[in-house]
């Protein structure tokens, strides 16, 4: 699960996947390979959504590889505490992980390309781990640009692009529907769904309910 930006919903679509995938009676455990920034109780809220959505119980350092509590950039918040972010440690917690359910989401850190170490990033993890990429496109001004230039960058790696989905963030966006429009057209890839806005705390479970999981296995 990739994003064309931090905040734009890919822990909710990530949710709504493995509540969708478990209502098909399958085993599924989400995965945040690096998760910046924690509440008052030293919880990444991210991780927690993940495991309260999946139904494996797996071990919090295969889950969560990589546990930062400022909430900025992971190859910073990884200098701040003197850590180096290893993706070889991280791919060993996804097959670990993927022993274990039938399905494993792995969600990233911020946008495609965020770095997470001195020299490698997002897209680099995502070739290590080649896994099918899921992009979460979040509808606002500047959307358009963000998902056909990260589109672009996973295409260029002969990485698959096996959907995308609409994540309406900002409930005032103007022509909706006509960027949606702009981008299926564009993108060679299905449109999983199109997530309308919520003001509060989206369920995982309604969310389910708009991502057509049918389309993955196309």
């Amino acid at each position: 699960m990739v994003g064309t930006d931090t905040d734009v919903g890919k822990t909710l679509i990530s949710c709504g996947l493995l509540e969708g995938f478990a209502a098909q009676g399958l085993s599924v455990v989400g995965m945040k390979p690096v998760s910046a920034g924690v509440n008052e109780l030293g919880v990444n809220e991210d991780v927690r959504l993940l495991r309260a959505a999946g139904n494996v119980e797996a071990a919090t350092g295969q889950i969560n590889p990589y546990r930062f509590e400022q909430a900025i950039a992971p190859h910073l918040a990884a200098r701040f505490v003197g850590v180096n972010i290893d993706l070889s440690r991280i791919v060993e917690s996804y097959r670990e992980l993927a022993t274990q359910a039938d399905v494993v989401i792995v969600e990233g850190a911020g946008g495609f390309r965020v770095p997470l170490n001195n020299h490698q990033d997002g897209a680099d993890l995502a070739n290590m781990l080649n896994l099918p990429l899921i992009l979460v496109v979040g509808m606002r001004l500047g959307c358009l640009n963000h998902a056909l230039l990260t589109v672009e960058s996973i295409l260029s790696r002969s990485l698959r692009l096996a959907g995308w989905v609409a994540n309406c963030v900002d409930k005032d966006m103007s022509m909706l529907d006509e960027n949606i429009a702009a981008l299926h057209s564009r993108i060679a890839a299905p449109l999983l769904g199109v997530v309308p806005y919520c003001q509060n705390q989206p369920d995982a479970r309604e969310m389910a309910k708009y991502l057509d999981l049918a389309l993955l296995s196309r």
